[in-house]
C-alpha cells in the first residue's frame, strides 16, 4: 500500500488503483496523509518550493502527529527547504565523494594508517 500512495497514480494498474481508492475511503486519516505526500512529492518533481507554505498550513490543519513534527523540523530551516525545492542545483556529487571516502575510511579501520588510507582516496578517483 505505501508504494501505491508513493507511486504515480497513472503508473498504479487498474486493480492497485481500485484497491488504493477502497482504502483510503475506509480511512480518512489515510486519506489525508495520501493527499499530502502526493502534494509534496508534486513540489519536489516539479520543483515548486514557493508552494511550500501552503502545504505546511494543509498539514497543521489535519490530526496526523507524525506529519506535524515533520512540518515543525521543515519550518526550522524553511528556506533551505524551499531553495532545495526550488533550484536546480545539487549537492549530490560531493555527497557521492563524501560517502565514497568514508566507505574507504570503513574498510580500512584497524588495518593500517593514514598513509595507506590516502593512497587509496587519491587512487580510487
Amino acid at each position: 500500500m505505501t508504494r501505491w500512495i508513493l507511486s504515480r497514480p497513472e503508473t498504479l494498474t487498474e486493480l492497485e488503483q481500485l484497491r488504493l481508492k477502497a482504502i483510503l475511503a475506509e480511512c480518512p486519516e489515510l486519506n489525508a496523509l495520501a493527499g499530502h505526500v502526493r502534494f509534496f512529492a508534486r513540489m519536489l518533481t516539479e520543483r515548486q518550493g514557493e508552494r511550500l507554505p501552503q502545504w505546511l498550513d494543509a498539514v497543521r490543519q489535519d490530526d496526523l502527529p507524525s506529519l506535524h513534527s515533520l512540518a515543525a523540523g521543515i519550518d526550522r530551516d524553511r528556506a533551505a527547504v524551499i531553495a532545495g525545492l526550488t533550484l536546480p542545483w545539487s549537492s549530490g556529487v560531493v555527497e557521492g565523494h563524501v560517502n565514497r571516502i568514508k566507505m574507504l575510511k570503513r574498510q580500512m579501520f584497524g588495518r593500517a594508517g593514514f598513509d595507506l588510507l590516502r593512497k587509496r582516496v587519491l587512487l580510487y578517483t
